[in-house]
């Protein structure tokens, strides 16, 4: 699989050679409710459809749980880009996404002026 700073899609001295919503065929919504914190994570499964190379560098990266954040930065496309991808790879069955989990305990109070009073020492 390649990695993201090799083949065509980048330069050294020119930088990108594609631009980013030609990456994404012009979509700036994806079909897939995905966040900047949802983990992605492949399935096995092959995708049936051809994909663009894009496609294939994002599937690289998801072997284990991965965040849409930490995609779109090793891919070096904005958030909107790499969330198109991932809907056409959670689409064709090749990944699976999980949103992120919100804790519902309310944040302890005496640890956060315990960070606060450390860091204050601190400065």
């Amino acid at each position: 699989m390649p990695s993201p700073k090799d083949g065509p899609l980048l330069d050294d001295a020119a930088g990108r050679l594609i631009r980013p919503y030609t990456v994404s065929g012009g979509r700036t919504r994806p079909t897939a409710a995905l966040d900047l914190l949802s983990l992605v994570m492949a399935t096995g499964t092959v995708p049936q459809a051809h994909l663009g190379p894009e496609h294939a560098l994002a599937l690289g990266l998801c072997d284990g749980p991965t965040s849409v954040a930490e995609i779109s930065a090793h891919l070096r496309l904005p958030a909107v880009v790499t969330k198109v991808l991932l809907s056409d790879l959670v689409d064709c069955g090749a990944v699976t996404a999980r949103a992120p989990r919100c804790g519902n305990t309310p944040t302890d109070r005496s640890l956060l002026e315990a960070v606060l009073d450390g860091l204050r020492r601190r400065l």
